[in-house]
């Protein structure tokens, strides 16, 4: 009997073409209830510390009440039911090349570099040292070139920029070296019109760009406990206004910036979440949102910042849950380490966080090629990141469940006793079934120890250096480089590539 067993799982709602329907859930049903109430009960109550002016104005015109001396913002329950109505179900990021256009949830994981470090491991000395914008260069090919990454969030500050060019000291180099989406912050609005003129002038003109904007932007306009920023709010409303991609993170630290309870932690994210989210839908309805977050608990012995922490993994599977009752998609920085080095303490905090995230339904993984609580890049690091998104990926497929893949009649033909190594069968599906990694050690010892024993960190970074020793597919052309460069003066190089 051949059962169709797709239709049979998509009719119950447990199955559906590769993508599990029953995520791992902390939360009941109620609880989630209880959650958003709690969260309705805050901003109704309590309210947000809003600094930016507009901002004020925009809730006050929605039905919020504002107190002009302390700028306190209390939102209504009605207010954000009302407006949570209009948020969207989908979020699309699109690179240079469309081929590399993802959209969150049906396209997850999408899997995004970690952002913004100050520092990074130099490749040649082993060293802490400021990261450049030839740095960024380099991390943007790297990117283009491992599959595992689908997003370029711009992983490291630029030392060397000049004066009013530190945004497109960060931008010019990711974008001149990935097709990929890239995806960042501005450093005030004057940063934020140069970034658009400079994405415009790829695009090939204003009109062009506007149909399909190939920056996405992201800030942290919301401060833990319950305040909005003036700059990056700022910036969000105008990208909003423009209908350009944005989308903003919700950062609260348990014991310092929320209270000392996981619940009482992602109580408070969710209600920063929402603040946020409504203020998207007053400015203009509609505008796709992303309910991202790095919601952590510190380490009470010292007031240490916990990104690796087991406790941030379990805050995003919850608000991934939260993400999936308001209809969103959810994402968030997971997967990241407080490891100093490439080591034992990296790798199981990386894949224990990734991994209940990706099991519990989150969307977008911000997980790749940060050390040092998010302070440092290390290009080992990251293509040792590559490798786990590859099995986060492989995860996500699952199980192929249908009579050819039971491959009942082959395990008759091979009878007990029998090999399948040479089986016809075997030779079809081998790269069908079966992720084959690059850096992981599989022969016996003595093959191992022949090869110099050769360690994770070694293997990945020679890996990256076979990479960046080669031509770079996505670099500019001739003409473009000189447009761009005739229309911004004092512009870094931004070439990638380890040349001998």
């Amino acid at each position: 009997m051949n059962i169709d067993y797709m239709a049979y799982f998509r009719k119950r709602g447990i199955f559906m073409k590769g993508e599990i329907m029953q995520f791992a859930e902390y939360l009941a049903p109620m609880e989630v209830e209880r959650l958003h109430e709690a969260s309705l009960e805050i901003l109704e109550n309590v309210g947000m510390l809003v600094r930016n002016e507009r901002a004020r104005a925009i809730y006050a015109g929605h039905g919020c009440k504002v107190d002009s001396e302390t700028s306190i913002v209390k939102i209504p329950c009605s207010v954000i039911e009302e407006y949570r109505k209009a948020f969207v179900p989908n979020f699309t990021f699109r690179g240079r090349d469309p081929k590399f256009d993802c959209t969150i949830p049906p396209d997850r994981p999408v899997v995004v570099t970690g952002s913004s470090a100050p520092d990074i491991i130099d490749p040649r000395t082993g060293k802490v040292r400021r990261a450049t914008s030839s740095d960024i260069a380099d991390i943007a090919f790297l990117i283009n070139e491992l599959p595992g990454y689908d997003v370029f969030s711009i992983s490291t500050l630029a030392g060397d920029a000049p004066e009013g060019r530190f945004s497109l000291s960060r931008f010019y180099p990711a974008l001149k070296n990935c097709l990929k989406p890239v995806r960042s912050n501005t450093k005030g609005m004057n940063e934020l019109h140069d970034v658009l003129e400079l994405g415009a002038i790829i695009a090939g003109s204003e009109e062009n760009y506007r149909k399909r904007p190939l920056i996405t932007h992201h800030y942290c306009p919301v401060i833990s406990p319950l305040t909005m920023d003036i700059e990056s709010t700022e910036a969000l409303i105008y990208l909003v206004e423009k209908k350009l991609p944005v989308f903003g993170t919700i950062v609260p630290s348990g014991g310092i910036t929320a209270p000392m309870t996981l619940t009482g932690t992602l109580a408070l994210g969710n209600a920063e979440f929402l603040a946020l989210g409504v203020l998207m839908q007053m400015v203009r309805p509609g505008p796709p949102l992303i309910y991202s977050v790095l919601a952590t608990v510190a380490d009470m012995r010292t007031g240490s910042y916990t990104p690796g922490a087991i406790e941030t993994g379990i805050l995003q599977m919850a608000h991934s849950q939260m993400a999936r009752f308001y209809k969103v998609p959810s994402g968030g920085y997971i997967g990241l380490t407080n490891a100093h080095a490439n080591d034992a303490q990296s790798g199981y905090e990386t894949g224990m966080g990734v991994t209940g995230a990706l099991l519990a339904g989150t969307d977008m993984l911000n997980m790749g090629g940060l050390l040092s609580s998010l302070m440092a890049f290390d290009f080992a690091k990251c293509v040792v990141d590559n490798e786990i998104a590859l099995m986060l990926k492989r995860i996500k497929r699952g199980l192929e469940f249908s009579d050819e893949d039971l491959a009942l009649d082959v395990i008759a033909e091979v009878g007990p006793g029998g090999s399948y190594m040479e089986n016809m069968h075997t030779i079809a599906n081998m790269r069908r079934a079966a992720l084959y990694p690059n850096l992981a050690i599989r022969e016996m010892r003595e093959i191992w120890e022949e090869k110099g024993r050769p360690n994770a960190q070694a293997c990945a970074m020679n890996q990256a250096g076979k990479i960046l020793g080669a031509d770079n597919p996505a670099v500019f052309s001739a003409d473009l480089e000189r447009k761009i460069r005739a229309r911004f003066t004092e512009l870094v190089a931004g070439d990638s590539g380890w040349k001998e």
